[in-house]
């Protein structure tokens, strides 16, 4: 099931994208492995709904709502809620209270609904607030770039900002690097090498699992587009 997609930057330091759609017809799609917190705002027949999603680590199949307009903000990988602990939410969403009609419950405070235009508002009301927080580790843990900590501490604080595990988030970032590549017409062979994986079957394996399409599938929709 495809979707056309609003998207834009943020100038919010803890904000990857908003993004925002329309969908007519209900479905399901396949949701793919990601390591990024993020918000989505539903409204669906005159019912509001605010859910708060964490890593995703595999590929499934997710319900799409029937005539709904759709808002989200996914955050900077390494941004989190204190008050809602990241092990709760990986493979998993909670739904946030409704507080009034454009109003929801988070960390004991009602909170306006945010949109599209006035999310980086909403985002800078958050930090003030105390209620969504950066783990700088988590990306320069990524990258190999810590050296003042232990192995021991870095993945406490990894596992604490994200619910997984610092082996999890690099294979799913992997994932998507190679998901990358091949949608811009990287071999496959290529790929292997570029993305870090031992051979072939390391790579089909990965992205089966994570992005739930082998790399042949990518690459046969990326040649008949």
């Amino acid at each position: 099931m495809e979707f056309a997609f609003e998207e834009r930057d943020s100038d919010s330091p803890l904000v990857e994208l908003v993004w925002r759609t329309e969908i007519e017809r209900g479905g399901t799609f396949t949701s793919t492995a990601t390591s990024h917190l993020e918000m989505v705002i539903t409204r669906q027949k005159g019912v509001i709904t605010v859910g708060v999603r964490g890593p995703e680590t595999k590929a499934s199949p997710a319900p799409v709502p029937e005539a709904a307009e759709v808002f989200g903000i996914q955050f900077k990988l390494g941004t989190f809620m204190p008050y809602l602990p990241a092990s709760e939410l990986v493979d998993n969403g909670v739904s946030l209270p409704e507080a009034g009609g454009q109003s929801f419950w988070l960390q004991g405070a009602a909170w306006t609904l945010p949109d599209f235009e006035n999310a980086d508002t909403f985002v800078q009301r958050l930090v003030r607030q105390g209620a969504l927080a950066h783990e700088p580790i988590v990306e320069a843990a990524l990258r190999g770039q810590v050296s003042d900590l232990s192995a021991r501490s870095v993945q406490r604080r990894v596992l604490r900002a994200t619910g997984v595990t610092q082996g999890t988030l690099y294979q799913i970032e992997r994932a998507k690097r190679a998901l990358m590549l091949l949608q811009q017409g990287t071999s496959i062979l290529d790929t292997v090498e570029q993305a870090g994986y031992y051979d072939q079957p390391h790579l089909t394996r990965s992205l089966k699992y994570l992005m739930g399409q082998t790399p042949a599938q990518i690459s046969d929709i990326r040649n008949n587009e």
